[in-house]
């Protein structure tokens, strides 16, 4: 395994997207050394900014207080990156495949626009979880992320396929103007969720202050929660098991777009329709 441990942060941001398992498979010790990273406009090696242990592969763990470090993973198809501390923007821009766990908390854009992988956020994350770019149609497209405490403005914006999940309270804008896929929001979320939302799903296990442009359609436990609840088990999230906990109260809309997505609110011990 590749280990990198941060010297010292730097005093603006570190643009660091050879920080991959595609960009270091193979690389013996000298060659990771001098790899390019960019501060600012300045052309520096990695090894100006990090002590290098090991060769490169597949497994690579980063340590220290990233939180100027950018780009990390991004684009990565393959492999496992461990970050030991916070870390900064884009973590996961654009990802394929592999895994990604960091250990503290991260800033914005985190798998924004990837189309496959996992990425787990044990800390906070900032805005723009999932999302598209200024001037793309399309944010993530497959793929999952989970947050294990709090997330910023616009999670899962554009959105077309793949799952978020949130254990912590969201900021306003969650699944702005959603295209597909799944957020679910464990600890709820602000103002305007779901606004100008055209597909997809979002399920909040507390209450939400909905826009008007939803219309109220049923109350009832849908089939598809429960095979999904077990997918998330395998990622160590859980949802209610089945109707008998309690029903989810169904919001279609957003109508002013219009759209036909749909906002499923957990109501405990509230029993629901017949249908399963």
């Amino acid at each position: 395994m590749l280990t990198l441990t941060l010297k010292d942060q730097p005093r603006v941001p570190l643009e660091a997207e050879v920080m991959s398992p595609d960009r270091l498979a193979g690389l013996r010790h000298d060659e990771v050394r001098a790899l390019p990273v960019y501060l600012g406009k300045r052309h520096l090696r990695l090894d100006d900014f990090f002590a290098i242990e090991g060769e490169g592969g597949d497994e690579l763990e980063i340590r220290g207080d990233l939180a100027k470090i950018k780009w990390i993973g991004r684009g990565m198809t393959r492999g496992r990156i461990r970050v030991v501390g916070n870390v900064g923007m884009h973590l996961g821009s654009q990802m394929k495949g592999g895994a990604i766990e960091v250990t503290g908390s991260t800033s914005d854009w985190v798998g924004a626009e990837m189309t496959g992988g996992q990425i787990h956020i044990r800390g906070n994350a900032g805005g723009q979880v999932g999302a598209a770019y200024r001037g793309s149609l399309w944010g993530m497209n497959r793929g999952t992320v989970v947050i294990d405490g709090s997330a910023g403005i616009e999670v899962g914006m554009r959105m077309k396929r793949g799952v978020i999940v949130v254990r912590g309270s969201v900021r306003d804008f969650a699944g702005l103007q959603m295209k597909g896929g799944t957020i679910v929001l464990m600890g709820g979320a602000e103002i305007r969720t779901g606004a100008w939302m055209v597909r997809g799903t979002i399920v909040s296990l507390t209450p939400l202050r909905l826009l008007p442009t939803f219309a109220y359609a049923t109350t009832y436990y849908p089939t598809f929660l429960s095979l999904f609840a077990r997918q998330l088990r395998g990622l160590g999230v859980s949802l209610p098991g089945d109707g008998r906990e309690g029903a989810y109260q169904r919001y279609t809309g957003d109508a002013a777009v219009p759209g036909q997505g749909e906002i499923l609110v957990w109501q405990p011990g509230t029993p629901g329709d017949s249908t399963r």
